[in-house]
């Protein structure tokens, strides 16, 4: 199985917006720079993200995106299926393989049990996995936290 960039990025973006961020608005600019990733694509892939209710935005001078959930209630799989639509390993197991088209063998098959195993373990290694849990790690590593200039003052 290999994930889109769609999916990795999208990973990627929302941990930064966890890290750096917390419950500041995050700005495209700000996270296409830390992350390396295009703005254009990073704003296509926040749509999906939008979508899915993971994240919101707000316009304004002090705006930007924002999760719309807490870290610890955002799971890694909930980014992959946003990006992705379907965590299905195979396309015989999506839909629990009641999908007619899904499979000339339909149930007749016996490796159809090792993709379904497969996806239920994968999807529940990937729901295992919060937001909260890739920040605890990002601090682990050492990955320093980038003050947010936006909202500094000096006297």
């Amino acid at each position: 199985m290999k994930f889109s960039t769609k999916s990795r990025y999208g990973l990627r973006a929302l941990f930064d917006m966890a890290y750096h961020g917390a419950s500041l608005p995050c700005q495209i600019k700000d996270i296409s720079r830390r992350q390396n990733i295009s703005p254009r694509y990073l704003e296509q892939i926040f749509q999906d993200l939008k979508k899915a209710g993971l994240i919101k935005s707000r316009r304004g001078p002090q705006g930007g995106y924002f999760l719309a959930k807490k870290p610890e209630e955002i799971t890694v799989k909930d980014i992959l299926l946003a990006a992705e639509g379907d965590l299905s390993l195979v396309g015989c197991v999506r839909d629990g393989g009641q999908n007619e088209d899904s499979c000339e063998f339909k149930s007749q098959c016996v490796t159809q049990r090792v993709w379904a195993e497969a996806t239920s373990r994968l999807n529940g290694y990937f729901d295992s996995i919060t937001l909260q849990d890739l920040c605890e790690d990002g601090k682990e590593m050492g990955i320093e936290k980038e003050m947010d200039h936006r909202f500094m003052y000096y006297i």
